[in-house]
């Protein structure tokens, strides 16, 4: 998606650690305009494949996930996070185990078994991909529901981390509207 690509191009920044800092415009101050866009992108990529419900990660996955939903008028679920598996009630929940590389956590993540059926065709969508760790949390929780995976769609793919090639492994339906080759030297390089 070149608008996306342009943006990260003019206004991203790179950290220590591999880090893409957009939080001026995906995922601490949201452009809406630039959000619209992106969920029109989703919906053209996964529609035709009819998904039912939206499954995205508490935080950065909910403004996407809500652009995608409105343009598909399908619902989006939110995986909460949680630091401890206490929170989990496995009567009532699907859960998953998530670390981020990133900031260097781990979470439970869970989302209630009253939000899915076995019929659903589900969508899981994310800011970024870059070692797999949370698209592959979302992915267990839908096969705790027993539902189909459509697809994964993500903003940004670090490619040179080994999550898109995980994903590829499985046979997920991945795409992702921009991917970055490199960021050595603090220079973003895109394929």
């Amino acid at each position: 998606m070149d608008k996306l690509k342009q943006r990260i191009l003019r206004d991203a920044k790179v950290l220590p650690g591999n880090i893409i800092k957009v939080g001026g415009f995906l995922n601490h101050m949201v452009d809406i305009g630039l959000m619209r866009d992106i969920g029109k992108e989703f919906a053209a990529i996964f529609g035709g494949q009819c998904p039912t419900k939206i499954l995205t990660i508490e935080a950065a996955g909910i403004p996407i996930a809500a652009m995608t939903s409105l343009e598909l008028d399908i619902p989006f679920v939110i995986a909460k996070k949680f630091d401890s598996i206490e929170y989990v009630n496995p009567s009532e929940d699907y859960s998953a185990h998530v670390t981020s590389h990133t900031k260097k956590t781990s979470h439970v993540i869970r989302v209630s078994k009253s939000f899915f059926t076995p019929d659903d065709r589900v969508l899981i969508l994310d800011d970024f991909l870059a070692y797999g760790d949370a698209a592959l949390a979302l992915i267990e929780i839908v096969r705790q529901t027993q539902a189909s995976l459509v697809g994964v769609g993500i903003c940004v793919e670090k490619s040179f981390q080994k999550g898109a090639e995980q994903l590829e492994s499985k046979g997920i339906n991945l795409h992702s509207l921009v991917r970055v080759q490199s960021l050595e030297d603090g220079v973003i390089t895109m394929l």
